[in-house]
């Protein structure tokens, strides 16, 4: 059976890759820090799909742990098809703190992970001819709201470039940017959310499946909905300086 491989898959975004896989038959590696968390997951894929449910405890701010999800991947006795590099936390550090290590933790979750796990998929899926990388993004990349729009900037831009390098091999690299979903995410990174418009959010589980459909037409960028491509349009082609505007009175409303 193929399989997929969803890092932070025990809540929100991760979550929902996880059961879509599972309902298109997919069997699952379930990769995150909480122990306790990743086998209750397991086992209501399990129970609700019958895939077998593989789990990985792993923080991906520790480099050793991030090796042991790249030998995972690396396992030609036990191939993954499917990489979803989908953790990730919010950071509200401001750019000239001194708490370099905030920063630090960020880019070794939000970016080198992804780097260091996507070239270990990317080089075992090669091999085999066919694989796909997903790699969670977002909007927020498209602006200018601190540590955590550069990180995303930096994810977006990893995954085009990454989809150049393996045209011709069979494994395509897209990367999801969403904006705001109805998970925990925005809770645990204690965002302000009251003053955020309703026909912004969107469904974990709608997103997914239209991520999914842009993965198998081989897209690079899955933006979900006509009015968040509409508006990640006006991002990228507005004036940097009206961009930053917006972005100044966006995170002046959410703090």
């Amino acid at each position: 059976m193929p399989t997929a491989l969803v890092t932070g898959g025990t809540a929100g975004i991760g979550a929902a890759f996880a059961r879509a896989f599972a309902a298109r038959g997919h069997d699952i590696v379930l990769v995150a820090r909480d122990a306790a968390r990743l086998e209750r997951v397991a086992d209501e894929l399990r129970v609700r799909f019958g895939r077998q449910t593989e789990v990985l405890v792993a923080d991906l701010a520790v480099r050793e742990d991030v090796d042991r999800v790249a030998q995972r991947l690396s396992d030609p006795d036990r191939p993954v098809d499917v990489l979803i590099n989908n953790a990730g936390y919010g950071i509200h550090t401001p750019l000239v703190s001194d708490d370099v290590a905030a920063h630090d933790r960020a880019l070794d979750v939000m970016a080198r992970a992804v780097l260091v796990l996507s070239g270990a998929a990317a080089r075992a899926m090669r091999g085999r001819g066919g694989g796909a990388i997903v790699n969670v993004s977002s909007v927020a990349g498209f602006v200018s709201l601190g540590a955590y729009s550069a990180i995303k900037a930096w994810v977006t831009s990893f995954t085009e470039s990454l989809a150049v390098e393996l045209r011709g091999t069979g494994v395509t690299a897209t990367a999801l940017c969403p904006g705001w979903v109805r998970t925990e995410f925005h809770e645990r990174a204690q965002i302000g959310v009251e003053a955020i418009p309703r026909w912004l959010w969107l469904d974990a589980d709608a997103l997914v499946a239209a991520c999914l459909r842009d993965v198998d037409r081989g897209r690079v960028l899955s933006i979900p909905t006509a009015r968040y491509r509409a508006l990640t349009w006006l991002a990228r082609h507005l004036p940097r300086s009206a961009v930053r505007g917006v972005s100044a009175a966006v995170d002046a409303r959410r703090t």
